[in-house]
């Protein structure tokens, strides 16, 4: 079997993986777009001269320019955290796809706002600007993962909310290298730094654009009652016949998931809140929820992505194009990583996987990275040109990115996106994202003091989170990939390390008795579909 073959829980025809579901995913990944673009711009922005000049940085000692990076830098996260929360009320009564537009709309005010800023008026409306830019990410990205996670089938469930990460890292990418751009081609001016604050209107204008054409999620749409609707969208993202026998099977097991949380959780806007109280079982996958982006965080990306400059300072890179350039091409891995993470790994090699080699190999990069500084001491030692010692810390630092990428950077978002049932899933989603902007806030906010205070100690922090991460992965952490969303519940009270394999044996039990059951009624399973039910018992 290929690392591109498609591990299905049964006979699916090909049709169902057709252009409208990548087309929704790839619309509502212009989210991930604007959010991997504002994270990467910012750090070098207000590193350049053009900036540090318009605003007195460069008059500033070091602990000051610090705190006002800092400063800077964390408003935006602190906006996420509450627009995660926002977000689950938009996404209970509005819908995954209005909420989207309300939010891409909150954005594109805020990226407008920072427009306005200069050194007459001061810091207010960057501040403000980031602020509610922050409120925009932090709900879509609570959004966008329930959307494509619901819409998509579960073969390739990973690749299409890989997707979402894809977007990520490909604003990132732009994101770092539009720095260097304006840095190289123009003269220091303030219109040299207002460019990079202006691309950001535009993934968010795609995104407000692409929600007038995408289609609400049918299984909201099942949950809110309103079904001749709900079997339109599924039938139109399918490209099948609402009688055809695998619409039938998805829409019994929407049901049957739906009855199940009718009679005990409930459907109401409050009722996850209740669940969470009463239900250790809820409790316990929120918690694994968040957890799972403490651990990401831990790996030291988010004190990359937002002060890159600063990180290959400490290694001895100098000079404001250098740093840039380095900067660029950390993003250029991060992408490439992506896209073998999206397209070889995620829904073949599995979550679980990833997760423990990545945080294995980039534990060690980091170690050797913190030993170099160590014992090099480049801060104190500056120099033009980096020794063999540096050259190779700088190989470590970019062999760390290669590992990270296809491990911890998309795949917490994948397997919260699956995780939890139809009724918690939107709450859910807001405690995760809120818990990853949280999290975030801090690295953004204190990470120039601890290259300050601590030195090389910060990559040997970052390197035993990441070491301390896989014995909770391996402990706790179930393989999702290929199970439907409906089963989740199921796989979740099963040891983490054999449950993929019991309710993936259990699935495919359900649907050759349901086949069974149905070959009598007036719907028939072609030949093909026999032969693929068999391909997949084997499998």
């Amino acid at each position: 079997m290929g690392l591109l073959t498609l591990v299905e829980d049964r006979p699916t025809p090909k049709c169902v993986y057709n252009w409208r579901v990548y087309a929704c995913a790839a619309v509502a990944s212009f989210a991930a777009i604007m959010i991997g673009y504002d994270s990467a711009f910012i750090g070098g922005s207000i590193a350049l001269p053009s900036f540090t000049s318009e605003f007195g940085l460069d008059k500033m000692d070091r602990t000051q320019v610090a705190l006002i990076s800092a400063n800077i830098v964390s408003c935006y996260q602190a906006g996420a955290f509450f627009g995660a929360f926002l977000a689950y009320p938009a996404g209970h009564f509005c819908g995954r796809r209005i909420g989207l537009a309300i939010f891409s709309a909150v954005f594109l005010v805020g990226a407008g706002m920072m427009l306005g800023c200069n050194a007459e008026r001061g810091l207010g409306l960057i501040y403000g600007g980031r602020v509610l830019a922050g409120v925009g990410v932090g709900a879509a990205s609570n959004l966008t993962p329930i959307y494509i996670s619901e819409l998509s089938p579960p073969a390739i469930r990973g690749r299409l909310v890989g997707l979402y990460e894809l977007g990520w890292q490909s604003g990132g990418l732009v994101g770092f290298w539009i720095n260097y751009g304006v840095s190289t081609t123009m003269a220091p001016s303030h219109t040299q730094w207002l460019i990079p604050f202006a691309l950001q209107l535009i993934p968010a204008g795609f995104l407000f654009a692409g929600c007038l054409w995408i289609r609400e999620s049918p299984r909201w749409l099942f949950s809110k009652g309103r079904r001749e609707q709900a079997l339109r969208n599924l039938c139109w993202i399918r490209q099948l016949e609402p009688s055809h026998i695998y619409m039938v099977e998805e829409v019994s097991a929407i049901d049957e998931a739906l009855e199940a949380q009718r009679s005990s959780t409930g459907l109401g806007f409050w009722k996850p809140f209740q669940a969470l109280r009463r239900d250790r079982k809820v409790l316990y996958r929120f918690f694994l929820g968040g957890a799972l982006f403490f651990w990401q965080n831990g790996s030291g990306i988010n004190a990359i992505n937002y002060y890159s400059p600063t990180v290959f300072r400490s290694i001895g890179i100098v000079g404001t194009n250098t740093s840039l350039f380095t900067t660029g091409l950390f993003g250029v891995v991060k992408t490439v990583g992506t896209f073998i993470w999206l397209l070889f790994l995620i829904d073949k090699l599995g979550r679980r996987k990833l997760l423990m080699i990545g945080a294995f190999g980039g534990s060690l990069c980091l170690w050797f990275v913190g030993g170099y500084i160590a014992a090099a001491n480049p801060a104190a030692n500056p120099s033009t040109k980096l020794g063999p010692g540096g050259i190779a810390a700088v190989f470590f630092f970019y062999l760390w990115t290669a590992f990270y990428t296809p491990s911890w950077n998309g795949t917490p978002w994948v397997i919260n996106s699956e995780m939890f049932d139809q009724n918690t899933r939107t709450l859910a989603q807001a405690f995760v994202a809120a818990n990853n902007w949280f999290w975030n806030f801090l690295i953004a906010r204190f990470t120039p003091q601890m290259f300050n205070s601590m030195g090389y100690g910060v990559y040997f922090f970052f390197a035993s989170l990441m070491i301390l991460s896989i014995p909770f992965v391996y402990f706790l952490i179930p393989e999702t990939s290929g199970v439907p969303l409906e089963s989740m519940d199921r796989l979740f009270e099963l040891k983490p390390w054999q449950a993929n394999k019991i309710v993936m044996r259990e699935v495919q039990q359900r649907e050759m008795e349901f086949r069974q059951d149905v070959e009598g009624s007036g719907l028939s399973v072609g030949n093909d579909e026999k032969a693929a039910f068999h391909q997949v018992e084997s499998a």
